[in-house]
């Protein structure tokens, strides 16, 4: 019977597994950029290259974003854009964290939109967290996350309210990229995709490289 049920447990875990697939081609572009940004489906300066489809749900977000990336890397792409499923009834489905689609392109990295002083802040994977943004109090629901503008002079203060938790303080300045943190309360491991990956720590706030943030909020749901 104990045999039986490590054998159900082995089958489980294998037909619940995460594939991903680069499920079409149409063609390559030579380039060494390290970076995959998302970008909009409708910008016209991109060379759509292929399409990855994901297969089944998993937690681990740095892994199957290695998956993805290197899948991405073996046609060329730089840039990727959510590709929703068309439903039986017209339009299109909405997002399924277990199965979608990412569009595969090239864009020239001049070409790229920027986009200053735009600050990401993203929830964990796993449960939910109430989360102090200057005075404000916002529930951020697993895998969720919010954006906000920062201006010149400005502060922005967030922490994650706990007696050893963490705080940073954020600040408008010239020309300044965009920045993500994921804040949580368990141990991130190295990015294995590329050489930037997780690149700072502060307590249970994490700053992540842009690829991988511009990733999560892909796939996780936005909270104004």
């Amino acid at each position: 019977m104990i045999r039986y049920f490590f054998t159900f447990l082995f089958f489980s875990s294998f037909a619940f597994a995460q594939n991903v697939i680069l499920n079409k081609v149409v063609k390559t572009h030579p380039n060494t950029d390290r970076f995959l940004y998302k970008i909009s489906p409708e910008d016209t300066a991109a060379e759509y290259l292929g399409e990855i489809e994901v297969q089944g749900y998993s937690d681990d977000d740095v892994k199957v974003f290695g998956m993805i990336y290197k899948k991405a890397k073996e046609v060329g792409a730089n840039a990727f854009a959510f590709k929703p499923f068309e439903s039986l009834e017209g339009g299109n489905q909405k997002f399924d964290p277990a199965h979608y689609r990412l569009a595969l392109y090239y864009l020239e990295p001049t070409a790229f939109p920027a986009e200053n002083n735009m600050v990401y802040l993203i929830s964990s994977p796993y449960k939910k967290q109430n989360i102090a943004v200057n005075k404000a109090t916002l529930l951020f629901p697993p895998r969720s996350f919010t954006k906000r503008k920062l201006s010149d002079g400005e502060i922005l203060t967030v922490s994650t309210k706990k007696l050893l938790g963490s705080t940073i303080q954020l600040s408008g300045q010239k020309d300044q990229p965009a920045q993500y943190f994921q804040i949580s309360g368990f141990s991130v491991n190295s990015n294995p995709y590329g050489s930037a990956g997780i690149n700072l720590k502060s307590g249970d706030i994490i700053r992540v490289e842009q690829s991988f943030g511009q990733f999560l909020t892909t796939i996780y749901q936005e909270i104004k």
